[in-house]
Formats: structure tokens, sequence, C-alpha cells
């Protein structure tokens, strides 16, 4: 049976850090602004271009695995890649899903540093997906106490449902390009706050 359930990863440093970024940025404007008005107006519109940097960075990314695909929200746009369109996953430098339409990375998932690997427990490559050790060895990415390896485990869970039900025994492509959504207005709000921040500092 195939779980009809909708997993959506996103690493809990990147929440963390935006978080932290954002209480730090309106902590800083607010008291400026009372303190001395005047002196702070200018360096609003660069702390707040700062914070929905670090929003849109490290908050917003995600891999979101439904019955119907893998949709990978990234910074500036979230691809949605159909499950027959998928061929292979990797995690050789961050969470990449190679399909029928091409490659494509997942923002939210990268693979880990050396000094992570070096940390890491048995535990990190024991009971993953049969798809990870299909050539005989796993990669660093591929650990699962990393976010590559973690996202990684939950895209190749899903396939190997699908395929063990004959979902994808006969895989049909019915675009020719993957749906792509442009994250607009987060991009439109980035060009007008360094816009503004450029005004407001050269004009103070």
């Amino acid at each position: 049976m195939v779980s009809g359930e909708v997993v959506e990863y996103r690493p809990g440093f990147g929440r963390v850090l935006a978080v932290a970024t954002g209480v730090v940025g309106a902590a800083a404007v607010i008291a400026g602004l009372v303190s001395d008005a005047a002196a702070t107006a200018p360096f609003v519109a660069p702390v707040a271009l700062v914070v929905l940097w670090v929003w849109a960075a490290y908050w917003r990314p995600a891999v979101v695995v439904s019955p119907a695909g893998v949709e990978l929200r990234n910074v500036t746009r979230t691809v949605e890649l159909p499950w027959p369109t998928i061929e292979r996953v990797e995690t050789k430098f961050a969470l990449t899903l190679h399909t029928a339409y091409g490659d494509y990375a997942a923002w939210a998932a990268p693979a880990p540093g050396r000094a992570r690997v070096t940390t890491a427990g048995k535990d990190a490559v024991a009971n993953l997906p049969s798809s990870t050790y299909d050539g005989g060895t796993i990669r660093a990415g591929d650990l699962a106490t990393t976010a590559s390896g973690q996202a990684a485990m939950i895209v190749r869970a899903r396939w190997e449902e699908l395929r063990d039900a004959g979902v994808l025994d006969d895989p049909r492509v019915e675009r020719t390009t993957p749906r792509v959504r442009w994250h607009v207005a987060t991009l439109a709000a980035m060009a007008l706050l360094l816009a503004a921040s450029v005004v407001t500092l050269l004009v103070r």
C-alpha cells in the first residue's frame, strides 16, 4: 500500500537561523528608532532586506513529498517533479533529483561538510532505503544525520513504495517541462528593499 501522506522536510538549523535573524533585526530597529529615530531610519530598509533574504534562503526552502511527486521549494522558485519523471536520487553536493526533465537540486538539503562526516556514528548508515545502496557504497550526503541524507531517505522510501506497488512500471511523462512557480512576491520585495537601501544610505 502506498502512503498518501504529505511530508515536508526543512532543516532545523535554517529555521533557527531565520528566527534568530528576525528577532535580532526587529529588536535592533525598534531600539534604534526609540533612541534616535532620525539616525536609525536609513538602516530600516537594509535590515529588512537581510531579514527577508535569510527567511527566503533558510526558512522557506523545503522538500515536499506527496502522492503526486516531489516539490523542491528553493529560494527563487518551486519546481514540481511527478514521480514518473524521477529516475535517480543523488546526494553528492545536495539532494539532487535526476529526472526526465533534467537535474534539480534542493536548496533545503545540502550535502554535509567533511567535519560532519567524520563525527557520524554507525546509526547514520543503518536502515536506509534499499535504493541507497544500489552502487555498493553510499555517499557522505546519504548519511541519515545530514540534511541531504534525511531528505533523500524520505524521497527514496516513497519512491520504493510506488515502485513495489507497480505504479512506476509504465512511467508516462505528461509534460515536456516541469511546473515551475517563481516566487515573484519575494523577488519583488527584495528588489524594492534593495533600491530603498541604496537610496536611504546614499542620502543620509
